[in-house]
């Protein structure tokens, strides 16, 4: 989960009209109005509610941009709008907002569910600034409190587990701490001294005298994950290909300069279908070592089930493992692919043929798209087939495509929801006669059309240009001439 705290904003409070915006293009709705009058509900307009933020401001003249705008994102639908909206509220009374008057508006319109908070900095009982002191990190604490109360979610029962696995150097532990989201690192002139964040926020500071560190003769274990390894590296795919992540850097950046990677350094990540089954399935992580963009040198296990850390090459050699290549794929990209329900072989394909088509410059190979039989939620799964429903009478569900395989089934594809289905089980027999009305967009068939119109057009171009220019030859002098060597031979 990521909280992002927004720019001030001026004493008119433009959040209001933003999220109003939204509301009223179908991309939002409003959750939550707390704190105001009576005669302010989620019936009055937006003016109504601007009016009422800026005569609370108007009683402290000295902050000339009141306005405080929250955005609180999910990774793509693990939190529902109502599960957000909760979280919203309690994140307040975390801040010292609590008791100000306060907007929760959900936005569908991205593949991460999220929702904007919008309020006054003065206080709405003394007229006086509410503590802004390191607001960015007192909202990451915020945040993971919030969390705490309502899923019991303890950061520090968590930490503890951790520091009880089995390691055998500092390193492992490292390891270990960053693979599960806590940054760990020396103390300026203390090197017997660690300290351990998490999102920025202090958890603790621990000695290295008081890390009691393994060597581990375990060699029925590692026996038991050596015969592991080997058998899914032959059922998974072992190719390994590098991830790149822009994100932190494209957000450093103004908007205009975002698309300009060739000047960003990414961070570097390396993944293959055969990591994430071993986790999954078996609570085995493997994290690759490598320096800046180069290939990896080597890598650590993680065996959650036995809470031990061990060198990859006390169980087995990387290169027996792993094969590397050379592909890579944008972070943002591969983390939504796997969010796909790729069931079976014919989705897969079906899937990469539609991401190649819309994106030519970053071609997605078969081994970056795992397999996925993770359900959707009902929830997110009404909301697809009514959007499907809504693509097949208006035409107008950008994030809908309706694509035909070869052995002419009909699917349906959900770029914001992450869905890839059979349109029929989907929505019924007769919502799927409508695919039979020659208005409806089929990807597949429409853009085989337009490349052989395209291949056609070329194709007699080329030959009125060979013509004008007396190089035109008739197709069939090449067949005559290879006749006539025959009858010579």
């Amino acid at each position: 989960m990521i909280i992002k705290i927004m720019a001030p904003g001026s004493s008119n409070f433009p959040g209001v009209n933003y999220n109003d915006k939204k509301v009223s293009e179908g991309k939002g709705e409003l959750m939550t109005m707390k704190n105001f009058p009576s005669f302010i509900n989620e019936k009055s307009n937006k003016q109504q509610v601007r009016d009422y933020l800026k005569a609370i401001s108007a009683a402290n003249k000295k902050i000339s941009k009141p306005q405080f705008h929250v955005v609180i994102s999910t990774k793509f639908q693990e939190h529902s709008k109502e599960e957000l909206a909760k979280i919203a509220e309690v994140f307040m009374d975390e801040m010292g907002y609590g008791g100000q008057p306060f907007i929760v508006v959900f936005h569908n319109d991205t593949e991460n569910n999220h929702v904007h908070i919008v309020t006054t900095r003065v206080d709405k009982q003394t007229g006086k600034k509410i503590n802004d002191s390191f607001e960015k990190l007192r909202s990451q604490k915020a945040l993971g409190d919030t969390l705490e109360k309502i899923y019991g979610i303890q950061s520090q029962v968590a930490l503890n587990r951790l520091l009880n696995y089995k390691t055998s150097s500092v390193h492992q532990l490292k390891s270990l701490l960053e693979r599960n989201g806590y940054q760990m690192s020396k103390i300026t002139n203390d090197d017997q001294s660690l300290t351990i964040l998490k999102n920025g926020v202090f958890q603790r500071t621990i000695s290295e005298n008081q890390l009691a560190f393994v060597n581990r003769n375990e060699e029925y274990r590692k026996r038991q994950l050596r015969a592991i390894l080997w058998k899914y590296k032959d059922i998974y795919s072992n190719k390994i290909f590098k991830v790149e992540d822009y994100r932190k850097q494209e957000a450093m950046l103004p908007e205009e300069k975002r698309k300009e990677k060739h000047e960003l350094i990414p961070k570097i990540e390396f993944e293959s279908e055969l990591q994430k089954k071993l986790r999954d399935v078996f609570g085995i992580d493997l994290i690759f070592h490598h320096s800046d963009e180069y290939q990896p040198f080597g890598y650590t296990l993680i065996d959650h089930k036995t809470e031990s850390v061990y060198k990859g090459s006390e169980i087995m050699k990387m290169s027996e493992l792993f094969e590397f290549t050379s592909e890579k794929i944008d972070k943002k990209l591969f983390e939504s692919l796997k969010d796909y329900n790729v069931r079976d072989g014919d989705k897969k394909q079906i899937l990469l043929d539609f991401f190649n088509n819309q994106n030519r410059d970053n071609e997605v190979k078969a081994f970056m798209l795992f397999e996925n039989k993770k359900l959707k939620n009902k929830e997110t799964f009404r909301a697809i087939r009514n959007d499907v429903k809504e693509y097949l009478k208006t035409q107008n569900k950008n994030e809908v495509s309706i694509v035909k395989s070869e052995d002419g089934k009909y699917y349906a594809i959900h770029s914001r929801l992450h869905y890839i289905g059979e349109v029929q089980a989907l929505i019924g027999e007769k919502h799927y006669q409508k695919l039979l009305d020659p208005k409806i967009h089929v990807a597949s068939t429409a853009e085989h059309k337009q490349k052989n119109e395209l291949d056609t057009a070329l194709n007699e171009m080329l030959f009125e240009l060979r013509r004008s220019s007396g190089l035109a030859k008739d197709p069939a002098e090449d067949e005559l001439k290879k006749r006539k060597k025959k009858r010579k031979r």
